[in-house]
């Protein structure tokens, strides 16, 4: 046998002989699918500190504090033009808002000073935002691109952990998993922010 091809099945068949009077083994497959049972604030209060964790910004408000709380975080980061997806209660968004219709090139998304979206989940445990292009999302790129994303969970979309949000999850949708601002490390160990994707990741939390 020559070549990488060959050189595969020599080892898989000294693996089949080497395996062939082995006795079969069940494998249990215990895996965890809930946690503890937590009360509503229990949840949504471990969910803002794990995303702070992350370096995130983190807001927790009443639903009439979201346009204002919005309203300030855009203003502080010099964002007057958000890119903003359908399906946001317009009364929370800026006048000057941009949308995504018709499609925004990426020299504009670029250009764009951020945007705000809502989700689909938001898991507890790891601190992580789940989005799925649905209502209030838009496309992948719009929160892959610009460098500032402000996302806005509400408590009942908080689950305790990642088993409760596959469960409501379309695995057949485009999912994009978010803990904390776009960050990677080098060899030794630099941390670069930014790079795949948002800088800045605020998150307003409603009660």
């Amino acid at each position: 046998m020559n070549g990488q091809g060959g050189g595969r099945e020599l080892i898989l068949s000294r693996i089949r002989a080497a395996v062939a009077a082995a006795p079969d083994v069940e494998i249990t497959r215990a895996y965890r699918t809930s946690r503890p049972s937590q009360d509503r604030a229990g949840v949504v209060e471990l969910f803002a500190e794990r995303v702070a964790d992350y370096r995130a910004v983190v807001h927790v408000v009443d639903e009439d504090g979201v346009a204002t709380t919005i309203g300030t975080a855009l203003a502080l980061r010099g964002v007057t033009r958000p890119i903003v997806p359908a399906g946001l209660p317009g009364e929370w968004m800026p006048a000057e808002a941009l949308t995504d219709d018709p499609v925004l090139g990426p020299a504009e998304l670029d250009a764009a000073g951020g945007v705000v979206t809502g989700c689909a989940v938001a898991i507890a445990e790891t601190g992580t935002i789940v989005l799925d292009t649905g209502p209030g999302q838009g496309r992948r790129a719009l929160t892959l691109v610009p460098d500032y994303h402000l996302c806005v969970v509400r408590a009942g979309q908080i689950v305790a952990g990642v088993p409760q949000a596959l469960a409501v999850l379309d695995p057949s949708r485009p999912l994009t998993w978010i803990s904390g601002p776009s960050a990677t490390s080098d060899i030794e160990l630099n941390r670069v922010e930014g790079v795949h994707g948002p800088r800045t990741l605020e998150v307003v939390v409603v009660r």
